[in-house]
């Protein structure tokens, strides 16, 4: 099969979507690779790594988008709407829920579009964004922290503290992959952290891993609501495979913050967990809302390219591998790739995703 890796360009995206290592598995076994020039450069994989891989190193992105099997790591951005095609296959990150134009898009362009993100394993979990979902929850805290600084229309609050000063209270809303690494980056800052969740076993192997060190409480509006008022960073960690995240924060519980507190919605790819979330960009991070400092990035590992871009392959490969030796029919042979179909031959084809569009199957 011929596989194309276009150049990401989406806002300071800098992750790609496949490394030399990859490529090599990929033509050893007779599969033809098209990588965009420059694809991998800011990650720290060049062209000529790709080329002694066996790739072919293409100039336009129209070059990798002919292949029969794109594989991506953002959404199709709508400069590159054009270059899909009918019965292509479509890998990458996808986030409908937040997005109902691109699915529309993807539909009438008759592309079979298969997210990570609802990749399943055949025990449970999502084995295709557990790894940027803890890349993300490391980096939540450290965001939130700079969002803290008085130069971003912060509380001026260190994270840390300083003897005889206390740390800042860090909230974290969901215990899932997100949640854990964000509780693990949080403690290790030596912030005071509380960690909600609606699932007792989660709340009890947080406890379980970090004894005194944090806090838990069962999830409930009032919780959420009473907790919001002594944070001085919120996480929202929260999702709904497939679906558009529960919105758990209205803007009259946000108002319950203290001014210069931070909101780091790491859930924003799914429409965020606040009434208040927008998605911004690396370049332009953070805004304020109701005296609220809020980032809402949607492509946070996108800031640390090189671990990610490994992190992703480690996982993506197999699935790349058995679609591009089976095409359609590895969906078939593999439920829990098959969980990752969203669209296919015009129509939407994730249940929960119908639903939060409006959409029928």
């Amino acid at each position: 099969m011929h596989i194309g890796i276009p150049k990401e360009i989406k806002n300071h995206e800098y992750r790609v979507a496949l490394t030399p290592e990859g490529a090599r598995d990929l033509t050893q076994a007779g599969h033809a690779v098209s990588i965009e020039a420059g694809a991998g450069a800011a990650a720290g994989f060049g062209d000529e790594a790709y080329r002694a891989a066996g790739a072919a190193i293409v100039a336009t992105p129209a070059e990798a988008f002919v292949a029969d099997l794109v594989v991506k790591v953002k959404e199709p951005q709508p400069a590159e709407l054009a270059l899909l095609h009918n019965g292509q296959l479509l890998f990458c990150y996808l986030h409908l829920a937040a997005a109902p134009e691109l699915a529309r898009e993807l539909m009438t362009r008759s592309v079979t579009a298969i997210a990570y993100e609802t990749v399943t394993r055949p025990a449970g979990g999502l084995p295709l964004l557990q790894p940027m979902s803890d890349i993300a929850g490391r980096l939540a805290p450290q965001m939130g922290a700079l969002g803290l600084l008085t130069s971003h229309g912060g509380s001026g609050k260190l994270i840390c503290g300083m003897p005889g000063v206390p740390p800042a209270h860090v909230l974290i809303i969901g215990a899932g992959v997100v949640g854990m690494s964000a509780v693990r980056s949080a403690a290790g800052m030596g912030a005071r952290v509380t960690l909600i969740d609606h699932q007792a076993d989660k709340l009890a192997r947080a406890e379980a891993l970090f004894g005194a060190q944090i806090e838990t409480r069962f999830s409930s509006a009032n919780a959420i609501a009473d907790s919001l008022a002594h944070a001085d960073i919120v996480i929202g960690a929260a999702q709904i495979p497939g679906r558009h995240t529960p919105r758990l924060i209205d803007r009259q519980s946000l108002q319950r913050m203290s001014p210069g507190s931070v909101l780091v919605d790491v859930a924003i790819d799914q429409g965020g967990i606040a009434e208040t979330s927008r998605p911004t960009t690396h370049s332009n991070p953070f805004f304020v809302a109701e005296g609220i400092v809020h980032y809402c990035v949607t492509n946070m590992p996108g800031a640390v390219a090189r671990t990610a871009t490994e992190a992703l392959t480690h996982a993506t490969l197999p699935y790349v591998q058995a679609l591009a030796a089976q095409g359609l029919a590895a969906l078939d042979a593999d439920a829990g790739l098959k969980q990752g179909l969203q669209v296919h031959a015009g129509k939407i084809t994730h249940a929960g995703l119908a639903q939060d569009l409006g959409f029928g199957m």
